[in-house]
């Protein structure tokens, strides 16, 4: 994925959400099922963000920055900078 891809699926992601939170709020779902579908939402942003640093830390480096790859889920949430 090129970077532009990444962030398009990004705010993808973002809108999702956003939609899971009016969607709750009209009450059209449960509570439940909006967290968990966030949760699904978080651990995916989690990983787009981290493609998307490890892109730019290789081309920041001089590397060819499709040489990143994405990480499980379980690897990069709670992502410290």
């Amino acid at each position: 994925m090129r970077d532009d891809e990444i962030l398009g699926r990004i705010k993808e992601l973002v809108d999702e959400e956003h939609g899971l939170r009016t969607r709750l709020e009209a009450g059209e779902l449960t509570t439940d099922e909006e967290n968990a579908r966030v949760q699904q939402l978080e651990a995916a942003l989690d990983q787009c963000w981290d493609l998307l640093r490890q892109r730019r830390a290789r081309r920041g480096a001089g590397d060819d920055p499709d040489g990143a790859a994405s990480r499980p889920a379980g690897q990069v949430e709670n992502y410290q900078q």
